[in-house]
């Protein structure tokens, strides 16, 4: 956040370090520094639409008790929801499945993978972080039926349980007054944002080449015309007062749609470390796109 920001957010409040709990596309942890630089000084609510792992979130928990939550994966924030209020019967759940997984890793990754058991809130958590440590690279994939298609993972000792850090994340969602939901971007953002709130958009990026394009975190695509539907609602939301930053590819189509803000972008190297192709984890930019100075 820019200097000014800590003395006019107000009370700066102490909460427990925490990274995010699953591996997740667009990930931000590596650009946590260049977009905190580039947050408002001054917002009075935090929207939060394309959650994914959270590293944003988390890195300004401490500056805000008001923050709104969502993604469109049901199983994602289930997750969350069961971090923040059942974390002790969640541990358990996840160091038996720690403990199976060690007796025979790829046996048990796909018992676990193809089961088309009806778990409870607690163990459907526990199943979709198991699988998102162990499987391929740590992505959490799903085909067109909705369905877990990832192949195991090559880990030797992969950390299906960080009972710390989940205890943290707890804490933290407790105590930002979060609201936990699942919910399309425009929903909440058109029925909820108002003047002054403060919202970070990291939806599925544009593909910069025809192999590029990974969307598949649920069932549905993001295709051109939901990025051009996306720009809508940044122009909208601007006309409310809100204050936008949002995070996209560096690609002609995103600057095109963006071309009012050009001159409010940042350009960041990023390292793609979810690719699955080594050589292709480098030399990509993103943009850093805002409604404000």
């Amino acid at each position: 956040m820019r200097s000014e920001a800590r003395k006019n957010c107000g009370l700066v409040y102490q909460t427990p370090r925490c990274h995010p709990f699953v591996k997740w596309a667009g990930g931000k942890s590596q650009l946590i520094p260049q977009i905190i630089h580039l947050m408002p000084a001054k917002f009075t609510r935090y929207f939060e639409p394309f959650l994914g792992g959270g590293a944003v979130f988390f890195h300004i928990a401490s500056y805000n008790r008001n923050a709104f939550l969502s993604d469109i994966n049901t199983d994602l924030i289930n997750a969350y929801k069961v971090i923040r209020n059942h974390v002790e019967e969640l541990i358990p759940a996840l160091n038996y499945h720690q403990n199976e997984y060690n007796k025979s890793p790829k046996k048990y990754y796909y018992h676990l993978r193809d089961s088309t058991e009806v778990f409870n809130k607690i163990d459907t958590a526990a199943r979709f972080i198991a699988l998102n440590k162990t499987c391929y690279n740590g992505l959490y994939r799903v085909n067109k039926n909705g369905l877990f298609n990832v192949p195991i993972g090559r880990y030797k000792n992969p950390i299906i349980c960080d009972a710390d850090n989940l205890r943290n994340m707890s804490v933290v969602l407790k105590q930002s007054g979060s609201n936990l939901g699942v919910s399309d971007y425009k929903k909440i953002l058109v029925e909820k944002a108002e003047k002054d709130d403060f919202i970070y958009l990291d939806p599925p990026f544009h593909p910069i080449s025809n192999t590029a394009n990974f969307t598949s975190y649920t069932n549905n695509g993001f295709t051109l015309e939901d990025q051009k539907e996306l720009a809508i609602i940044f122009n909208e939301l601007t006309r409310r007062g809100c204050r936008l930053l949002l995070s996209n590819s560096n690609t002609e189509e995103i600057r095109r749609l963006y071309l009012d803000y050009s001159h409010l972008t940042e350009v960041t190297t990023v390292n793609r470390s979810i690719n699955a192709v080594a050589s292709k984890r480098v030399g990509h930019t993103e943009l850093l796109i805002r409604n404000y100075c």
